[in-house]
């Protein structure tokens, strides 16, 4: 039986023992903490880097950085990588786009020019009537160009928007004012509905998005006429467009915003199938939307909805 000595002299034994177990054990402890604070650190500047566009390639090995690391390096090494040859596709795009712009606007305007001063000429009445169809179809070549040089820009991110508070009954009024001219042609009516209401979205590119549907409206319709009114909502403001015109099946609603897409209805009047997705496009970068409801033969509403955050 052991006595009470022994157990004082095991414990004597026993506890240097501890006392080091316990000092490599908190040593230990704090070495991780601070490899793994030293670590997240590491982790930490490579996103800050990436974020900032100013990551570069490096060498590491598994005593420098974990596998994580490692990981992460590849993965932004990568998207760098990616992120560098996308903004050379853009800025070959930006200057091709300007290109084609610069080259194709004076050959057009002069078309246009002379046919318009042989027109003034003793001529003809077929010839007249040939000087008339060529400034109309050099109109519309500039049209479809001026539009494609927009989407463009606008969807390779060449242009930005900067939405920002504003009142919305100055720009439907500029619109209406627009498209006064056309209305008054057609003998249709246009009316405007709208009090003090404001969205967040760019002032210029949602007039020509709405000015886009406007337009397509009256396009569209022989008799009666187009009416907007905007409804306020708890999130979004909602401008609508309503027209009497010939209307939209089923089968093509969900088509009507697609690039070039042309109804077969649509065969017999001006337009090349643009309008209605621009208008889509801009919306949506400004965080909006828009719905379409219509009957075949009683008329369409187009309701672009505005953020108001």
């Amino acid at each position: 039986m052991k006595t009470d000595v022994s157990y004082i002299l095991e414990f004597n034994i026993l506890l240097p023992v501890l006392i080091v177990v316990s000092v490599l054990g908190a040593g230990y402890g704090v070495y991780c903490h601070i490899r793994m604070k030293h670590q997240i650190k590491r982790l930490d500047s490579m996103l800050d880097k990436a974020i900032d566009g100013s990551f570069t390639e490096s060498c590491f090995d598994e005593s420098q950085l974990s596998y994580i690391e490692n990981k992460m390096w590849r993965y932004l090494s990568t998207s760098e990588i990616s992120a560098r040859k996308t903004a050379e596709e853009k800025a070959k795009i930006k200057t091709m786009i300007s290109d084609i712009s610069h080259q194709t606007k004076t050959p057009v305007s002069n078309i246009m020019l002379y046919s318009e001063l042989l027109s003034e000429c003793e001529l003809s009445d077929d010839s007249k009537n040939y000087a008339g169809m060529i400034y109309a179809q050099s109109e519309k070549l500039s049209f479809l160009i001026t539009s494609l040089v927009k989407l463009s820009r606008l969807e390779t991110g060449i242009i930005s928007l900067l939405p920002k508070q504003n009142d919305i009954l100055p720009m439907l009024r500029d619109i209406v004012l627009q498209a006064k001219a056309k209305a008054e042609e057609k003998g249709l009516s246009l009316t405007l509905e709208c009090d003090d209401e404001k969205a967040v979205f760019d002032e210029k590119w949602t007039n020509e998005a709405i000015w886009n549907i406007v337009d397509n409206a009256l396009k569209y319709t022989d008799n009666g006429g187009v009416k907007i009114t905007v409804k306020e909502y708890e999130m979004f403001v909602c401008v609508r467009i309503s027209d009497t015109g010939c209307g939209i099946s089923e089968a093509e609603q969900a088509q009507v915003f697609s690039r070039f897409y042309r109804s077969e209805n649509s065969s017999m009047k001006e337009g090349v199938g643009i309008g209605l997705y621009l208008a889509r496009q801009i919306i949506s970068s400004e965080k909006g939307y828009i719905k379409l409801a219509s009957e075949v033969g009683r008329g369409t509403t187009f309701s672009v909805f505005l953020s108001k955050l």
